[in-house]
């Protein structure tokens, strides 16, 4: 099992250079051919009706975007062509969580960047991660918005806990981790934990990996009571020297919100290495 098609969303934000050169050296890991899928932030047109002026600033956005667009496109061929890839570019017009889904199905793996409050051009739309992460039925690489990273996958850290959506990430990430020097599988317990009778221990759903040939070490944490399974997760991410978290996203979509579970939304906030998400 490999990724045949990696999709790299970028736009005009500071990070976007870093997160393209990464998507540039997964695709040649793993042999792949890579989308470029430019989508940025569009200001919707009819709010520029009330005021006076307004059309003279949104044409102005407009001409500003093609021409962003236009540099980063020419950039996008120069590196497939310098790292001997075969790819597409995509500028998909339109507001990102609707235009972004439908491209994104069509990948193997998805590679998007952390939210930067301190930079608004990573604003692409409202919770623009998370409705990728639930909507397009495929795995999501996660780049932090903050410090330097190389591909990751030497040391990869499973999230277990014996749900659905981690069995789906441990699936999305047999790539990954069959690339890897070193897999933890970590489960966090905490002091007042009922056992579950459903639940699979870490180590079976450790077996059914190795028979791909991936070599799983598994280790479990206790924590108190009132510690964030996401934080512990980052504690031991330290500790072992860990360069990737693959963990499932627990989340649902309430009209156009989408509510997070606990560790998952801790990990979109704080995250420190890149992390593969799957729903």
């Amino acid at each position: 099992m490999s990724y045949k098609s990696i999709l790299v969303h970028l736009d005009t934000s500071v990070r976007t250079h870093p997160r393209l050169e990464m998507a540039l050296k997964l695709a040649h890991r793993f042999h792949a051919r890579l989308t470029g899928l430019f989508s940025t932030y569009v200001p919707p047109r009819q709010a520029f009706f009330v005021m006076a002026g307004t059309a003279e600033y949104y044409a102005e956005h407009e001409r500003q975007r093609h021409e962003r667009a236009g540099e980063l496109e020419r950039l996008f061929h120069a590196e497939l062509a310098r790292s001997k890839l075969d790819g597409q570019w995509i500028a998909a017009n339109g507001y990102a969580n609707d235009v972004v889904p439908p491209y994104a199905r069509l990948a193997d793996l998805i590679v998007l960047g952390q939210s930067d409050p301190a930079d608004p051009e990573s604003f692409v739309a409202e919770q623009f991660v998370e409705h990728i992460v639930l909507s397009a039925g495929r795995p999501v690489l996660l780049v932090p918005a903050a410090g330097t990273f190389a591909p990751p996958g030497r040391h990869v850290l499973i999230a277990w806990d014996g749900s659905r959506e981690a069995t789906r990430a441990i699936n999305d990430a047999l790539p990954f981790l069959a690339h890897a020097a070193k897999v933890t599988l970590l489960t966090v317990h905490s002091a007042s934990d009922q056992t579950i009778v459903d639940r699979i221990p870490g180590a079976d759903i450790a077996l059914t990996v190795a028979r791909h040939g991936v070599k799983v070490e598994v280790r479990e944490v206790t924590v108190e009571d009132d510690t964030p399974v996401g934080d512990a997760l980052l504690s031991q991410v330290s500790e072992l020297g860990c360069d990737m978290i693959v963990m499932g996203a627990y989340a649902h979509s309430r009209l156009r919100e989408v509510v997070l579970g606990g560790a998952t939304r801790t990990i979109l906030q704080s995250m420190t290495v890149p992390v593969l998400l799957s729903h």
